[in-house]
């Protein structure tokens, strides 16, 4: 009898042996699942791709913290309560450890609403392919404003940034182009800030365009073209502006009366927004020519007789 429940004591535990080790081995198989199946979807990682773009700017922290502070103390102090260690960690959290072509709204909405602050009306100015021109024109004329010359703008503009899955949790090699994904961190920080920055806008804005564009001066697939002109408030913006301007000794591929000028009127119209083209504004005009005082362009600008 006592061989009988010695050997019943065995069987029993070997069974609990038995069932231990088959719990074991469906744990190991388990993680190891879950970490093929992890590195699946991770596999766009940076580290595993170069992308075509520069990546993140040498210390951004201190690239952004420095121009956030120099903006609410020396240029617009009246936004001095403005957090700039706050706006960096919603900007660092938007996109670090994350996979770069995966980034969404929802990623930036924090930034966004941290840095946003009120734009006076009769003062936005947007702009495309006319970039550094509408800068310098901004920067001798208080008067308006760009993207550029807001909190958000100023912050991010020619800098940038995007994440890596792995330590230190941000890419400074490269960062995916426009055409490699379309919700890498620079579009979708763009997108969302001129959306706000239009949405902003009262009064009277500005639109300066590019008449020597072979391709036409309007385009749907600007930003201005997909985003801002779809996001001014009719209730708000009372006239729209366009400053058509043609490179000094460039071609003049456009006026007001062409093909994609007119066609942006007709959107601005179907929109209910009062419009009024300029080709070649004066003062903008005058601009181009301290840059080139002897073109002939500039003749009209230069001679008063």
């Amino acid at each position: 009898m006592p061989l009988q429940q010695g050997s019943a004591r065995m069987r029993q535990r070997t069974v609990l042996l038995v069932g231990i080790a088959v719990l074991l081995a469906a744990l190991v198989l388990a993680v190891v699942l879950a970490s093929l199946l992890t590195h699946g979807r991770h596999e766009a990682s940076p580290k595993m791709l170069k992308w075509k773009d520069r990546g993140t700017t040498k210390n951004l922290q201190e690239v952004i913290l420095g121009r956030c502070y120099n903006y609410i103390t020396a240029q617009h102090p009246e936004l001095g309560d403005k957090d700039c260690l706050k706006i960096w960690e919603s900007l660092k959290d938007a996109f670090i450890y994350k996979n770069p072509c995966n980034i969404t709204p929802e990623d930036y909405q924090p930034l966004m609403e941290l840095a946003s602050h009120p734009i006076p009306c009769n003062k936005s100015l947007f702009w495309s392919k006319t970039g550094d021109l509408a800068h310098r024109y901004t920067k001798s004329n208080q008067n308006f404003l760009t993207l550029e010359d807001t909190l958000l703008g100023y912050m991010a503009d020619k800098v940038s940034w995007c994440g890596d899955l792995t330590a230190p949790g941000i890419n400074y090699e490269s960062c995916p182009k426009r055409s490699e994904c379309e919700s890498n961190p620079g579009s979708v920080f763009w997108k969302m800030a001129s959306k706000m920055f239009a949405e902003a806008a009262c009064g009277v804005v500005q639109v300066m365009l590019n008449g020597s564009v072979e391709a036409g001066a309007f385009r749907s697939s600007s930003i201005f073209g997909s985003i801002e002109v779809f996001n001014l408030d009719p209730d708000r913006v009372s006239e729209v502006h366009i400053w058509l301007m043609q490179d000094i000794g460039g071609p003049q591929s456009e006026s007001c009366s062409g093909h994609s000028i007119q066609r942006l009127i007709s959107i601005l119209e179907e929109r209910n927004f009062k419009i009024i083209c300029e080709d070649n504004y004066r003062p903008v005009q005058l601009l181009q020519c301290v840059h080139n005082p002897g073109h002939t362009d500039c003749r009209l600008c230069t001679n008063s007789t």
